[in-house]
């Protein structure tokens, strides 16, 4: 078993305890928790003060549901909570009851960073957006890709669920293999994401049909069903995708403040025509190299503050959407139930700053390619 011993230091809020606890970290919650003797007890609204557990790890918290042993020792990770910025855990645990342990359920790829749930204004009135007018939003917590996929991940999959037998409308292109995919339509990126889902042995998330017995994995499927509670990988919608592109920021044109210049992202620069755009002006001078199209290698960008890159230009991004207006607003909105076009978020290299703003919406038919469309996957709790 793969465990790592961390101290985990126990603290009561208005309760006294000076008991110090040290509880085992698993890097998987499938594995068996150790057994180690419990010494404190914890009242209600515990507060655990976690040492090198990373801010935005998920850990799932054990507690024993007896007042007199045996205590139960089975791992079932009864409360699943994030690692705040400071470390801490905050969870609920029942007055008197017994922590067992602590594990790290970050089971996502070690690539994807924590978006935490909450509520946001999408959209905003900066620069006159039309169809994104301000309206509060409520988003789970899930896990997004750090970086755009990358070609290299790309085909080390596609070849693999070609032989499964998945069928692609495009086999996708890439500049080289740390520089995003693109060239890749809709339906080819959900089929990817069932594939990756299927790879590791998550629940695919895309199906053809309602009672989800039929993995998406061929032909060009409008209606296809998505299964919010399965495992597996996805699309963003595009409510998940303008907060993690915000970073947690409210109000700014960018994943990082109002202006933008071309040592922040990759897009066409024209300060001329766009005030908040300090260029230089044309193609970025890192995607120029190597020859059109000109994408730039993956995190080639400071990130943004959840840690993501290049959520402003290289390549638009697919979202789960059909494009419409006005937003739907309120809880994990995922868009219309039909519609003629699908959501493109956060520009390319082919185009200027103005569309690589946080809320600047675009939107193409589900067949569409092109050499600046691209993607990257979601996955819930």
């Amino acid at each position: 078993m793969n465990t790592k011993i961390q101290n985990l230091f126990t603290r009561l809020n208005g309760a006294s305890c000076a008991a110090w606890v040290a509880l085992v970290v698993l890097t998987d919650i499938n594995q068996a928790a150790a057994q180690l003797p419990v010494i404190t007890t914890f009242s209600q609204n515990g507060l655990l003060v976690c040492s090198n557990l990373a801010a935005g790890t998920v850990a799932s918290v054990q507690w024993a549901s007896s007042l007199s042993g045996p205590w139960h020792t089975n791992w079932a990770g009864l409360d699943t909570v994030a690692v705040e910025s400071n470390g801490m855990i905050h969870v609920s645990v029942p007055m008197f009851y017994r922590v067992l342990g602590v594990a790290q359920t970050n089971s996502a790829a070690s690539n994807m960073v924590l978006i935490p749930a909450g509520s946001f204004t999408m959209g905003d009135t900066l620069d006159g957006e039309s169809d994104a007018i301000p309206i509060s939003v409520t988003v789970s917590a899930f896990y997004m890709d750090v970086n755009l996929v990358s070609y290299c991940q790309w085909q080390s999959l596609y070849y693999l669920a070609t032989n499964a037998g998945y069928d692609f409308d495009n086999a996708g292109s890439g500049k080289s293999a740390n520089q995003p995919v693109q060239t890749v339509d809709w339906y080819d990126t959900l089929k990817w994401c069932n594939a990756r889902s299927q790879q590791v042995g998550l629940t695919p998330v895309y199906y053809t049909d309602t009672n989800f017995t039929q993995v998406y994995m061929n032909g060009d499927v409008d209606a296809v069903c998505a299964n919010w509670t399965a495992s597996g990988y996805r699309l963003p919608t595009e409510a998940e995708w303008e907060k993690a592109a915000r970073g947690g920021l409210s109000g700014q044109r960018f994943p990082w403040g109002n202006v933008i210049t071309e040592n922040l992202a990759n897009y066409l620069g024209d300060p001329t025509d766009y005030s908040y755009d300090f260029g230089p002006n044309g193609n970025n001078s890192i995607g120029i190299l190597g020859g059109t199209p000109y994408t730039s290698p993956v995190g080639s960008f400071a990130p943004n503050g959840y840690g993501l890159y290049d959520m402003a230009g290289n390549v638009w991004e697919w979202c789960w959407d059909w494009y419409g207006t006005p937003y739907a607003g309120g809880t994990d909105p995922r868009g219309p139930a039909t519609g003629n076009y699908r959501d493109l978020r956060g520009g390319s290299w082919a185009y200027n700053a103005s569309l690589t703003r946080c809320a600047n919406r675009s939107y193409s038919e589900t067949v569409q390619v092109q050499s600046y469309f691209g993607f990257r996957c979601v996955r819930g709790l």
